[in-house]
C-alpha cells in the first residue's frame, strides 16, 4: 500500500512530468516556426518521453492501491530568443526535473516504501542521460553558432533522433 505522502509525492511528479511534456511540445512548435525540423523532431520525442514517464508514475500509483489525482498543467511559453536559448532552456528544465526526482526519492526513502525506491533508479539514472543529451547539443550550439551551415548539419543530425 502506498503511504498518502508518497502518493502526494507521485501526484506532484505526474504533474511535473506532463507539464514537462506540454513544454516540450510548445517548444517543438517554436522550432516549426522557425523551420528546423530536426530540433523540433527531437523535442516530440522529449515529449513522448515525459509523457511515458507521467503513465509510468500513474500505473505504479493505481498498482500499488493509491489514487492518481491529475492537477493543473500551466501554459508554457510559446516563444524563445534563439535556438541556443530554448537549449538553455531544455537544460536548466532537465536540471529542475532531476531536483524534483531526487526530492521524491528521498521521500520514498523516508518512507521506506522499497517498490518507489526501486521504480526511481530508473528515473535517476534516466535524468543523468538527459542532462548530458541536453548539455551536449547546447554546447554544440554554441561552438557552431546559430546562422549557416554548421545549424542547418544539427537540424539534420537532430532528425536522426528516433530512426535507430
Amino acid at each position: 500500500m502506498l503511504s498518502k505522502t508518497l502518493q502526494n509525492a507521485f501526484n506532484d511528479q505526474i504533474n511535473h512530468e506532463l507539464s514537462s511534456s506540454y513544454l516540450y511540445l510548445s517548444m517543438a512548435a517554436y522550432a516549426e516556426s522557425l523551420n528546423l525540423p530536426g530540433f523540433a523532431n527531437w523535442l516530440k520525442i522529449q515529449t513522448k518521453e515525459e509523457s511515458g514517464h507521467a503513465m509510468k508514475l500513474y500505473k505504479f500509483v493505481n498498482e500499488r492501491g493509491g489514487r492518481v489525482e491529475l492537477q493543473k498543467i500551466e501554459q508554457p511559453p510559446l516563444e524563445f530568443k534563439s535556438p541556443t536559448a530554448l537549449f538553455e532552456e531544455v537544460l536548466k528544465h532537465e536540471r529542475k526535473i532531476t531536483v524534483l526526482i531526487n526530492k521524491l526519492y528521498e521521500v520514498a526513502l523516508k518512507e521506506k516504501d522499497y517498490a518507489a525506491q526501486v521504480l526511481l533508479h530508473e528515473f535517476i539514472t534516466e535524468q543523468v542521460e538527459e542532462e548530458a543529451s541536453a548539455s551536449a547539443i547546447l554546447e554544440t550550439l554554441k561552438m557552431a553558432g546559430e546562422k549557416g551551415h554548421a545549424l542547418i548539419m544539427m537540424d539534420r543530425q537532430l532528425a536522426r533522433r528516433g530512426q535507430n
